[in-house]
């Protein structure tokens, strides 16, 4: 089997709940690539990762480390880093990884200056990008929980290699060739979360919400199709699979936040102190669809909650708004 030595950069929820999966497999040799000490000494002694699941028992066999000397040997290396630290920590740590390695984005955001992850990667490094996304929540893989991802390449040779490396577990996926949209369907969610959250807090009515649902859904195929993507990727798992997870699931932090505005316990001074996906993805967005000169009309749940977070915002009138746009 192709690509046995896995690497995963960062040792937080997804990695640890994903590579305890894949370490299931007798042929597979897994590794966490941590900056945590703690976490490697709970990992490697007790079998346990005292920071994310410090109530579940990993299997023995995967390991942990802060000895970046894994990573020329890695065949694939999943970054489970934050966005924005995605593209620096490769840049810095590119002498170490072979050409050959196949680098698996994890991360949902905007990374350095903005960009998607795998333009800026395909920038700095001659290797085979792809990204997993879909609707995933950690502490489900973790209790093997049935889980799917869309996989997304410009190469379709890798596809095979996930096939092969998540066979006969609890991860099920799906495959395209659509970079962009997958990326874009993966941020996009997060701010549509938001708005479903904010019309929750004010309406306990299906209607409505199906109502919102609807038109999220179509406001985000058009704003993927604006930005390159395939209209289509919105059925794979990374995109309706993935939205309605984190639009109708109180674990979500981003439907979450949208709660919290919605009932006024949310303030502009919370706010800026807060490192947030939706909003920050929000702004990006809005500001680029400026750039292009396309008018409010064209995306009025986006634009209504850009205006939630950078004006004096009545929130009270957020559907109001929101339905006569």
């Amino acid at each position: 089997m192709y690509g046995k030595r896995i690497v995963f950069i960062g040792s937080g929820a997804i990695a640890t709940a994903l590579g305890n999966i894949l370490a299931h497999n007798k042929e597979l040799t897994i590794h966490l690539l941590s900056i945590e000490p703690e976490v490697v000494e709970s990992i490697n002694a007790v079998h346990i990762n005292s920071k994310y699941f410090p109530n579940f028992r990993l299997d023995t066999r995967l390991r942990a480390t802060s000895d970046k000397s894994i990573l020329p040997q890695a065949d694939l290396i999943f970054l489970a880093l934050p966005s924005v630290a995605v593209t620096d920590y490769l840049e810095t740590h590119s002498h170490l990884i072979s050409p050959q390695t196949v680098l698996v984005n994890l991360a949902k955001g905007f990374g350095r200056d903005n960009q998607l992850i795998p333009d800026s990667l395909k920038q700095i490094m001659p290797n085979t990008v792809a990204v997993m996304k879909g609707p995933s929540f950690a502490r489900e893989i973790i209790y093997s929980q049935p889980t799917a991802f869309t996989v997304a390449a410009s190469d379709p040779a890798c596809f095979g290699t996930f096939n092969s490396l998540f066979a006969n577990t609890t991860v099920y996926l799906d495959f395209t060739d659509d970079l962009k949209g997958v990326e874009y369907a993966s941020i996009l969610k997060n701010i549509y979360a938001i708005v479903i959250g904010i019309v929750d807090a004010n309406f306990d009515s299906p209607n409505l919400r199906s109502l919102v649902l609807a038109r999220s859904v179509n406001e985000m195929r058009q704003l993927i199709h604006y930005f390159g993507g395939r209209d289509a990727t919105l059925f794979n798992y990374c995109g309706f699979g993935d939205f309605s997870l984190t639009a109708l699931n109180d674990l979500s932090r981003n439907r979450t936040l949208g709660l919290l505005i919605g009932k006024g316990f949310f303030t502009r001074g919370i706010s800026d102190k807060v490192v947030l996906e939706g909003r920050i993805a929000v702004n990006v967005f809005y500001e680029l669809l400026r750039s292009c000169c396309r008018p409010d009309e064209q995306y009025p749940l986006l634009s209504e909650l850009y205006k939630v977070f950078n004006t004096d915002y009545d929130i009270q009138k957020f559907v109001s708004r929101i339905l006569n746009e």
